[in-house]
């Protein structure tokens, strides 16, 4: 019933706010395919200079320009509007990150509790929680990109290689467990496993330096990496995505086996990541649980 409602108006301007990766690019192609305009900000150094072939308007913004690209959104009538793309939030604890950035002031009043004062935590569910709650009194309400393009989300099943042993299966479990406390705290949503050994665990580095680290500390490769989603995941933002990139990071650190949450992952160019994990020997698997998905790949 979601997708046909945000279909009907064919010509309602949709707002892009898109970052890092390929995942902006394939959101404003199906929002085009749809009928939409969109009207894009690309994060600057972070979003893919396609964008602007695509969308029907397009610019460049800063990260921490809230009040600009809210009056921006609001000029060219834009009610609704979603997200794409990683923000790299390292990037917040590099020197003089304040001064770089130049926030405007709609911003320095937005996050002045947690960068200032402290009196706010800066995990990513508060700091993005906090940005669309701006937008909110401005009557610009975001959606789930998920909403427009649902094909994006990874049904259950394996997706590709060799059927999983057993010893594999007990470490998705044993990750499971950890990736969905570590998202209980808003920690990270990815942990790298062997043997039920937690090998290295997701903070604000991200997936990919996660995996490679996972690589560094265990030479005799073979492990399994788990992604899920948070227990109480927003699906506006932060989505547990994989693409090309991740399966390449795995490959080349020498894991075997990803694991990642069934109809709560983006994954992008589905078939080009199968063809390539089989061609790297990766396996694939989206599971809703890990106990009772199990069971059922046994009796099959």
């Amino acid at each position: 019933m979601t997708v046909r409602l945000v279909t009907e108006n064919r010509r309602e301007r949709i707002g892009l706010l898109a970052a890092w990766g390929r995942y902006p690019i394939v959101v404003a192609e199906e929002l085009k395919r749809q009928g939409y305009e969109v009207v894009c900000l690309g994060i600057t150094g972070h979003a893919d200079a396609e964008l602007a072939e695509i969308c029907d308007e397009f610019r460049w913004i800063g990260a921490a320009k809230l009040g600009a690209q809210i009056r921006h959104f609001k000029r060219h009538g834009v009610t609704r509007a979603t997200m794409a793309g990683k923000l790299h939030k390292v990037a917040m604890f590099q020197p003089f990150a304040i001064l770089r950035h130049m926030p405007d002031w709609r911003c320095i009043r937005t996050y002045y509790p947690h960068f200032i004062t402290g009196s706010k935590d800066r995990k990513d569910d508060t700091l993005l929680g906090a940005l669309v709650d701006e937008y909110a009194k401005d009557d610009i309400m975001f959606a789930p990109a998920t909403d427009f393009a649902p094909e994006l989300l990874l049904k259950k099943g394996q997706l590709c290689g060799k059927k999983i042993s057993s010893s594999q299966w007990s470490d998705i479990a044993f990750g499971w467990e950890l990736a969905k406390k570590m998202g209980e705290l808003d920690v990270g949503q990815s942990v790298a496993v062997k043997g039920q050994a937690v090998l290295a665990v997701e903070a604000v580095e991200g997936t990919d330096a996660c995996i490679r680290r996972a690589g560094e500390l265990c030479a005799a490769g073979g492990f399994t990496v788990v992604k899920v989603a948070k227990p109480n995941q927003d699906m506006r933002f932060d989505v547990p995505t994989i693409g090309l990139g991740t399966i390449e990071t795995i490959a080349a650190a020498g894991g075997r086996l990803l694991a990642v949450e069934a109809d709560r992952t983006i994954i992008i160019d589905q078939a080009r990541v199968a063809q390539l994990a089989e061609s790297l020997k990766i396996k694939i698997v989206a599971v809703h649980d890990p106990a009772a998905d199990r069971n059922l790949s046994a009796a099959a």
